[in-house]
């Protein structure tokens, strides 16, 4: 019976990960395809990747970054829209784009004088505009969630470490299980 259980978790973890793989693209293919109403399968999910082209291209531009730049102003005005905008933004400009966010990995020891650490980003090192001198700000990513914490703590308990951000992100989000 030990054996069978064995088996059967192991196939288990095969199988899941590229089902559910398999079925997020092929919802995206689906919602994208029903929402253009294109005949051929997969158009509407070609078509929208050559939009988001086309839009990166022009807003890359010179003569459209005016366009881009007042599109941003408006919604920096519009009270609501701008909290929801300048989020959004934030976030996808901390993973891609020339000013990433999770580019300094650190180490932070939440206990003075433990061997307990963990592992984050240092997003901001001038905390004094909130009244706290000498901290720092270190983003917390979660494993296995799209979440994360903000903590504050004395820049002595933070530590620079040499990783490549990317692979540390990888290894925290999946809970220390990646190893590329």
């Amino acid at each position: 019976m030990k054996l069978i259980t064995k088996y059967f978790m192991q196939g288990l973890l095969f199988i899941a990960p590229v089902a559910i793989t398999i079925y997020v693209v092929y919802a995206i293919f689906v919602k994208v395809d029903g929402f253009f109403r294109f005949e051929v399968r997969g158009l509407g999910f070609l078509v929208t990747m050559l939009i988001v082209l086309v839009v990166g291209f022009l807003a890359s531009n010179l003569i459209t970054s005016r366009l881009v730049g007042l599109v941003d102003k408006l919604f920096a005005r519009l009270p609501l829209l701008k909290m929801i905008y300048t989020s959004v933004k934030d976030l996808i400009g901390a993973f891609v784009g020339d000013k990433k966010g999770f580019n300094r990995p650190v180490s932070v020891s939440l206990v003075p004088g433990s061997d307990v650490r963990v592992l984050g980003f240092v997003t901001d090192e001038a905390m004094g505009k909130f009244g706290l001198e000498g901290m720092v700000s270190v983003y917390l990513p979660q494993s296995y969630n799209f979440a994360g914490n903000l903590i504050v703590v004395p820049a002595a308990q933070v530590t620079q470490i040499s990783a490549d951000s990317g692979e540390l992100m990888a290894f925290i989000v999946s809970g220390g299980i990646s190893k590329k």
